[in-house]
């Protein structure tokens, strides 16, 4: 009994904790911003995975030497295939695929400028009654930080190039200054704006030039502050202030997101979270969106080759079905009790597009002390075994982004290009339903001796 009150007295705790922190304005404010920016990184996802794994004449799915080598086939030889007018058309047509990156990802902190200052506005300042003139002053203060001149290297020769803007700070590098820039210029402005110190104009002007009138004052000192820390910053360091923001939190942090340390913690508390009924990604979403979500990014773009990402973790073990389909598969396999096996029917077609909802409440998972071991331990487990496949070169890096939601072996198939990459979702499945299946069985001895015991009270009585 005393262990079962220390037992509640620490989920009491974890719960309550988790849930302050969860609940957080900041944190929500940052989650929802990666969320709605999400959709068109997801959309350049799409054609970044149909150009790598479907068009891509030389190492796709379909034409290249990893898959069906379907453009051998066609001309007889891969020099033959390589002289091809087909391989060239499929090239161009990989080339057209990637403007779409240009609309989404490589714009990744101009579109976090725009929808966080938007969100931040809406949610701290209630009052404001446009909320779309916090955000033209955030990409305002966003342009008179960022640099407007850079050196340009053309072959041997470096040129510097002037009142034009480097595309460095509009992609995955300006984070943390698109945050903290649009950030504080939203607080300045809808600070003096919420202290009424603006241009009043009659009752009879139109609303819309009332407003516009009302946000001078606040908005040139907005834009007078930006003005002054870009000096300061330029005439005490010789940087501009995405510069600074840059080497002094956006490196160190992504430098921690990169090791092993990092993404066990992220894999065993992703679980741990999902057992005590808390859905982790209202922790970790802003955490991943200022780390792995930026590996992503640089990885679809062709711009480095990180291990660790949030597309990683999703062919590992979320699309691997490690929380909802490994479950489900133990029960059919293992169970013996009428409930769970009827469960497990409904839950099954859910779990197979990786939603682990219907099994984890269902069963329940949550909060159960029985099942709480083999649920936190399957997902860092099958995580760990993909880094080995990649690590022994199995498989690539993952470069594609594909829906959590797409089947298990299908989605593996889909993230790597490579029937490699289904292997090993295969095999990260069947080590999770086999971990499952001793606590299912374990469950059924259980409820075995619980149905014993209340026959043999109802005989006695």
């Amino acid at each position: 009994m005393a262990n079962e009150g220390n037992l509640a007295k620490l989920q009491g705790g974890f719960i309550k904790t988790a849930g302050r922190i969860a609940a957080s304005k900041l944190l929500l404010t940052l989650r929802d911003s990666f969320i709605l920016i999400a959709s068109a990184s997801m959309i350049a996802g799409f054609a970044t995975m149909l150009s790598s794994v479907f068009i891509d004449p030389a190492n796709g799915l379909v034409f290249g030497k990893q898959g069906l080598q379907i453009g051998r086939l066609i001309s007889g030889s891969w020099t033959a295939w390589a002289d091809s007018g087909f391989y060239a058309g499929l090239q161009s047509t990989q080339s057209i695929i990637a403007l779409i990156a240009n609309g989404s990802l490589n714009l990744f902190s101009l579109l976090i400028v725009m929808v966080f200052s938007y969100i931040l506005s809406r949610r701290y300042y209630p009052k404001n009654k446009e909320h779309m003139i916090s955000v033209l002053y955030a990409m305002g203060a966003f342009f008179i930080c960022v640099p407007w001149q850079f050196d340009f290297a053309n072959n041997e020769q470096t040129v510097n190039v002037t009142n034009a803007i480097s595309g460095t700070y509009l992609g995955t590098q300006g984070v943390f200054a698109a945050l903290v820039i649009s950030g504080a210029a939203v607080v300045i402005y809808n600070e003096i704006l919420k202290r009424n110190i603006t241009i009043k104009m009659p009752e009879s002007v139109p609303p819309a030039v009332a407003r516009s009138f009302e946000s001078l004052v606040p908005g040139l000192a907005t834009m007078l502050f930006f003005v002054f820390a870009t000096s300061l910053s330029h005439g005490l360091a010789g940087k501009s202030v995405p510069d600074l923001m840059l080497y002094a939190l956006q490196k160190p942090a992504l430098a921690v997101s990169r090791t092993a340390a990092f993404a066990f913690v992220s894999q065993f508390t992703w679980s741990l979270l999902q057992w005590f009924g808390i859905h982790p990604s209202s922790i970790w979403s802003p955490i991943f969106g200022l780390t792995w979500n930026i590996n992503d990014t640089q990885n679809m773009l062709g711009q480095a080759h990180h291990l660790y990402s949030t597309i990683f973790m999703n062919f590992s073990t979320v699309a691997a079905g490690t929380c909802s389909l490994a479950p489900v598969l133990a029960i059919i396999i293992a169970s013996h009790q009428k409930s769970d096996k009827k469960l497990s029917k409904i839950a099954l077609m859910p779990a197979v597009f990786n939603i682990s909802e219907p099994i984890t409440f269902g069963l329940p998972i949550v909060l159960n002390p029985l099942y709480a071991i083999p649920f936190i331990i399957a997902q860092p487990l099958c995580f760990y075994i993909a880094v080995f496949f990649t690590q022994i070169g199995f498989v690539g890096v993952i470069t594609n982004s594909v829906p959590w939601t797409v089947p298990t072996i299908l989605s593996g198939l889909l993230f790597t290009g490579s029937i490699n990459g289904a292997i090993v979702q295969a095999i990260n499945l069947t080590v999770a339903t086999l971990i499952w299946i001793p606590f299912v069985k374990m469950s059924n001895r259980i409820n075995l001796r619980k149905s014993e015991q209340i026959t043999a009270s109802d005989q006695a009585a």
